[in-house]
């Protein structure tokens, strides 16, 4: 399948252009990936676009690591979710690789663990399972989607089939 150029809604100026952006920046965080698609979308010439992504650099409209920095805070606090799910999302948003990794350098192991914990909690109730095994597939599954690593998963998991008193799976379920 080949890329499709985006289409444009009507083509903006540069002036037109940064005047949108301030008013969307001044809103919410945005990044300058977010920028650049954006101009795009709206039909601005590639030289212009570098000058508008200046200009609000310069004016603090958009900071990446400030971006960064509200993106993980919301992330792990209200949708929980884990390192490499966040770094995807911030990779796909343009943030660059030494942001990213400071910003994450600042998440704290144990609070992970908690909140993939409580993840998992509220998540049992949900599952449908006919045994342990099962149970626990499903909930290494969901962990794993919400981006944490296979180590906490395992850990995680194994803590909480044994808060809930699941009687774990059979060997000769695997053979």
């Amino acid at each position: 399948m080949l890329p499709t150029k985006p289409k444009i809604k009507r083509a903006k100026t540069a002036d037109e252009a940064l005047a949108s952006l301030m008013r969307l920046c001044a809103r919410a965080e945005r990044s300058s990936g977010d920028a650049i698609r954006l101009m795009r979308g709206w039909g601005v010439a590639e030289a212009e676009q570098a000058g508008v992504l200046q200009r609000l650099l310069r004016e603090r409209f958009i900071d990446d690591r400030r971006y960064a920095e509200a993106f993980v805070r919301e992330k792990c606090g209200l949708s929980a979710w884990g390192h490499y799910k966040i770094l995807a999302a911030l990779k796909r948003k343009g943030i660059s690789d030494t942001i990213i990794n400071d910003v994450l350098s600042t998440l704290s192991p144990e609070e992970n663990k908690s909140r993939l914990t409580e993840k998992l909690q509220r998540k049992i109730k949900s599952v449908k399972y006919d045994n342990a095994y099962q149970l626990k597939t499903k909930l290494i599954r969901y962990a794993l989607s919400l981006g944490f690593t296979m180590s906490e998963v395992m850990e995680s998991v194994d803590e909480i089939i044994k808060q809930n008193d699941i009687k774990e799976c059979d060997e000769e379920i695997f053979f």
